[in-house]
């Protein structure tokens, strides 16, 4: 496999195992970054060991880009220890990148433009993270929220992609099998030096080319 255009490209298709593969990498990934910032602290004496625990953040992070929009987020800025900044600005991209990079391939996967993921990521998460800051007469919005994030998660992760080629590229899993079949070994041709043999003349029968016994 090759890991660069796996999780780093926009172009090209995979299928759900590959989807499921790469939100279990950003999710280690996530995790062991945010436990960094508590070990080092542990390290440099600003964290008491009585203070460490392991934490695991199942949004890998991406919900501090929405908090960009949220003015109650802003305060927590000032109280974030610079090392847990420094981590954030470090993976937040990383993240995305991946996250785009892979969901983009699924959608194509679904013969579905790359654009999709503004719907099925952008909009959702926007809606939810605003969705208390927005008067009682547009709760409804809420709800869109979760059945836009619903309708992505089906589309990505659990319908199967378009069988065979199509305008994005070919099928994976045509693919994949094409790999795993082993090729077929050449039919041997008749060697027909090996099935005649030459009789002398002295010999009996007389001498000419005859057929092997048990050619």
């Amino acid at each position: 496999m090759d890991w660069t255009s796996y999780l780093f490209r926009f172009d090209g298709r995979i299928n759900r195992s590959l989807m499921w593969q790469a939100l279990l990498i950003v999710a280690l990934l996530a995790a062991v970054l945010e436990n960094l910032s508590p070990v080092i602290g542990l390290l440099d004496g600003t964290r008491s060991a009585a203070r460490l625990g392991i934490e695991f953040d199942f949004d890998f992070g991406l919900d501090d880009l929405f908090r960009v929009v949220d003015p109650g987020a802003w305060h927590l800025l000032a109280s974030t220890d610079r090392v847990t900044l420094i981590l954030k600005c470090f993976g937040t991209p990383l993240f995305l990148w991946i996250y785009l990079a892979t969901a983009i391939k699924r959608l194509h996967d679904r013969g579905r433009s790359g654009w999709w993921i503004v719907l099925f990521f952008f909009l959702p998460n926007l809606l939810l993270h605003l969705s208390n800051r927005l008067p009682p007469a547009f709760a409804f919005l809420d709800w869109a929220g979760y059945a836009l994030w619903l309708w992505g998660f089906v589309e990505m992760f659990i319908v199967p992609g378009t069988s065979g080629t199509n305008r994005f590229g070919p099928d994976p899993l045509a693919e994949a099998e094409n790999d795993s079949t082993p090729a077929t070994p050449a039919a041997k041709g008749w060697d027909q030096s090996r099935e005649l043999e030459i009789v002398p003349p002295s010999a009996s029968p007389p001498g000419g080319m005859h057929v092997k016994r048990g050619a």
